[in-house]
């Protein structure tokens, strides 16, 4: 159940308001002066496991305080659900949270080694444009408990964003209605992702959300 949370924020991180219209930037990036759309895929697989990379390792820290905390595992509870409620309000536009505004950085990427540091780079100024859901996956990431348990997360996380990535990176030319329509209904897909963030944070911070992962476990 952990594992279809986290990886159904990272797919809604990809759709995000400020994540989106940046796609076919980054893209077209890959494919470089010269249009060459055979380099945009392993350019793209090697951006999505420079960014996997530092969110891994940021799972891991999440997992391991996580586990220090283990005692005080209500406390928790209740502080990482608080976190994710501001999360979605934010979102939802009620609280406004400026550090979750997106950073439009433009880098460069001129082959496979510098696609990779350029996802390392990319997951840092990324941070502000999905920390909702980023934040929300780390939070239940330490909420669990252990070094593995945050691996895997945000591995998930990794995948739910990275997979809509590369398939983007395949069919950029026949996703331009897709992107359009997501762009047309902005204010529907944050309310949504709002309430998600909302109801996750509630589950948390009651403890059902725990509850629930060792039924299903």
């Amino acid at each position: 159940m952990q594992y279809l949370l986290t990886f159904l924020e990272g797919f809604i991180s990809f759709i995000s308001p400020c994540m989106l219209p940046m796609i076919p930037i980054y893209l077209t990036y890959f494919a470089g002066e010269n249009n060459e759309k055979k380099k945009v895929l392993p350019r793209a697989l090697n951006f999505v496991l420079g960014f996997s990379l530092v969110f891994c390792i940021l799972g891991v820290l999440a997992g391991t305080v996580g586990t220090f905390l283990h005692e005080h595992q209500t406390v928790v509870n209740i502080a990482c659900g608080i976190i994710v409620i501001l999360f979605g309000l934010s979102y939802l536009e009620i609280i406004p949270l400026n550090f979750l505004k997106g950073m439009q950085t433009k880098h460069d990427a001129d082959g496979i080694i510098s696609a990779f540091l350029f996802g390392m780079v990319f997951s840092v100024s990324l941070t502000p444009c999905v920390g909702a859901f980023l934040g929300s996956a780390l939070m239940l990431a330490a909420t669990v408990g252990g070094a593995l348990q945050g691996l895997l997360l945000l591995a998930i996380y990794s995948l739910g964003l990275g997979i809509p990535f590369v398939i983007s990176a395949i069919l950029i030319d026949k996703l331009k209605g897709t992107f359009a329509f997501i762009k047309k209904h902005y204010k529907v897909i944050n309310t949504v992702c709002g309430i998600f963030l909302i109801v996750v944070g509630i589950a948390m911070a009651f403890g059902w959300l725990n509850i629930l992962l060792s039924i299903l476990s």
